[in-house]
């Protein structure tokens, strides 16, 4: 039996989620799909954050998932809490590339959850790619090699 999902580490809750998403993909629902990603990209912004504050600066984690809930979002944990981070040109250059495919994520995700769009096959697969890009590469920077 799976270990139930409020048990699971935020690696393990990211490959589950891709791993829905890649069924999703398989039925060809394509609408399902991109929610899915984003919600694959959001997680790895949590491993992101959480790196930074508990493991690297030692916060406590009730304070961290405190923060993690006031940023919202995908582009709210870049924009308000890694970006802030990483004050060196070097660290924050990696963030102009990261906001735009986060933003193009986010602006597909709620074209589906807000405006009830339909999305097709090639929207999907552009978003999934998006997401598998932003997601190894923002999870990559803590866990070296990480791959979906």
């Amino acid at each position: 039996m799976p270990k139930p999902y409020a048990e699971r580490t935020d690696i393990e809750r990211l490959r589950s989620s891709w791993k829905k998403l890649s069924g999703l993909m398989k039925r060809g629902e394509w609408s399902g799909a991109i929610i899915r990603a984003a919600t694959a990209a959001e997680i790895a912004a949590n491993i992101a954050v959480r790196q930074e504050l508990c493991e690297q600066r030692k916060l406590e984690a009730s304070f961290v998932d405190h923060l993690l809930k006031w940023a919202n979002g995908l582009a709210g944990k870049l924009d308000k809490l890694l970006r802030p981070l990483h004050t060196t040109a070097a660290r924050k250059k990696p963030f102009t590339s990261l906001r735009k495919r986060a933003q193009k994520i986010n602006d597909q995700r709620n074209l589906v959850v807000h405006s009830g769009h339909f999305m097709n096959e090639n929207e999907a697969k552009e978003i999934v790619a998006l997401a598998k890009d932003l997601i190894e590469e923002l999870v990559g920077a803590y866990h070296a090699g990480f791959k979906l």
